[in-house]
């Protein structure tokens, strides 16, 4: 089978915090995601439109830190043809695959990628009822990408390809600087995965697709009417094709409002390398406010201290 891929979508991001109440407030009453289950110190909350139990979770923590990035795979045979393959090229494991206590249940894997930032693939999850997002309707359907800093950008963007197979879709460069930003998708999506050149391994940023661009500048609005952070945008990127605008939560975590992300076709498609001194390849619309290096370092975030470390649940 070689390195093909056994994951196939982006599920869910777990983060932990210390103001556990503020975090949950914001994505819950201003973000537009939907609380399905808590207990004390964690809260999972789905976005309506989407089949996945949750696609943030929270929890309480001493320190801010990224608990673990969970991705999809079609079936339990999958994710022990994978957990097979990772123990035979040496990836350490968390544990070999096991049933899940979270809501929706399901067969997963856990494992440390090559930074220490916690993986797991999972089958068999209960699919959530869900709605279709109405017209209008400012609120995520479902979780669009998450992208992470690395200060070992090109081993950890190898480490992504050789071990889940993940494919490169296209790279940012910056002049004589060098490349700085790798998209990485799992499935015909553009990109559900990426890294970010930063200065330590670090949550760069997670995207929420909205049903449309009415839908995405009326959240995008809304953010901005109750004075949330706002980074950048609303633009529209060149990779990808996808509409923009980024915000700080209270953590100061950079998430992010897009749509229409370019579906790719996996026999045609080649990648690109798009240079960032070409202010288009930022923003193909000119709208957003300038990217400059004050305003792209709040996306570097806190050095994350649990790299290597399993989270409590």
């Amino acid at each position: 089978m070689g390195n093909s891929s056994l994951t196939t979508h982006l599920r869910h991001i777990d983060v932990a915090m210390p103001d556990f109440a503020e975090q949950r407030q914001f994505y819950t009453e201003m973000w537009g995601l939907t609380e399905t289950a808590s207990d004390t110190g964690v809260s999972f909350l789905a976005a309506d439109g989407s089949p996945e139990q949750y696609v943030v979770r929270l929890r309480q923590g001493a320190h801010k830190r990224t608990d673990l990035i969970a991705f999809g795979a079609a079936t339990a045979a999958d994710v022990n043809t994978l957990a097979a393959r990772l123990i035979a090229q040496g990836v350490k494991l968390l544990h070999e695959p096991m049933q899940l206590d979270t809501p929706g249940g399901g067969y997963a894997v856990r494992f440390f990628d090559n930074e220490g930032r916690v993986v797991e693939v999972s089958a068999d999850v209960t699919p959530r009822q869900h709605r279709k997002i109405e017209a209008r309707e400012p609120i995520p359907v479902r979780l669009s990408h998450v992208l992470m800093n690395s200060p070992t950008p090109e081993a950890t963007v190898a480490w992504y390809i050789k071990h889940l197979g993940f494919r490169l879709s296209d790279t940012m460069c910056l002049g004589s600087r060098g490349e700085i930003m790798w998209f990485l998708r799992c499935s015909t999506f553009h990109h559900s995965f990426g890294i970010v050149r930063g200065p330590h391994a670090a949550f760069h940023h997670a995207s929420f697709e909205m049903r449309g661009i009415d839908e995405f500048m009326r959240g995008t609005g809304r953010m901005r009417g109750r004075g949330i952070e706002r980074l950048w945008g609303p633009g529209r990127h060149r990779a990808g094709d996808n509409a923009f605008s980024y915000f700080l939560d209270r953590a100061g975590n950079t998430v992010e409002y897009t749509t229409e992300l370019e579906v790719l076709d996996e026999d045609t498609w080649h990648p690109h390398l798009y240079d960032l001194r070409d202010p288009a390849n930022a923003d193909q619309w000119g709208t957003a406010n300038e990217m400059e290096e004050f305003i792209a370092a709040k996306s570097h975030n806190d050095v994350d201290p649990g790299l290597f470390v399993a989270p409590p649940m």
